[in-house]
């Protein structure tokens, strides 16, 4: 007779409602870091006009950063014992960032990534108080790394507006 298999307990020392919780915020996250890599990478390819070359490399690197980050947040999901989302659908309705239609100007598109990277800046500290609650160093280090990260390159975006 096969026994069925059953999902082993996580006993990471995290409550599973508290895991579920910093789960959905790491979700959001996700979801924002997503739709900025895809909207970098928008402008990347579309920029044009006397900074092109400034700007299309700067976008590639954004957009290179943000790649890797998806990974990161979506891996910690996943070590959380949670599904990471994984589809335009989902990102669509867990983002806070909205998809810009049409190709914009090359300084709008600079004023739309420092909006962008600002969201995210937001987005990552609205789940500090929950990882915090549940002693969760592992996903607040994460939350400090990417608040680092979105907050440089924002003042650096915001830098080429003045």
């Amino acid at each position: 007779m096969a026994t069925q298999a059953s999902n082993p307990v996580i006993d990471i020392g995290i409550e599973e409602s508290q895991r579920k919780a910093i789960a959905e915020g790491l979700s959001r996250l996700l979801a924002d870091t997503y739709t900025l890599y895809l909207k970098t990478h928008n402008f990347h390819w579309n920029v044009t006009g006397p900074m092109f070359n400034t700007l299309h490399l700067m976008f590639e690197a954004q957009y290179t950063e943000l790649a890797l980050a998806v990974d990161l947040i979506a891996e910690r999901i996943r070590s959380l014992g949670f599904p990471a989302p994984g589809t335009y659908s989902e990102y669509v309705k867990l983002s806070s960032i909205e998809e810009t239609a049409g190709v914009p100007k090359a300084e709008d598109m600079i004023r739309l990534l420092v909006q962008g990277q600002e969201a995210v800046a937001r987005t990552a500290r609205s789940v500090f108080p929950t990882a915090e609650a549940a002693s969760d160093e592992p996903t607040a280090d994460l939350l400090t790394q990417r608040l680092q990260i979105h907050e440089k390159t924002a003042w650096m975006l915001r830098s080429l507006l003045e």
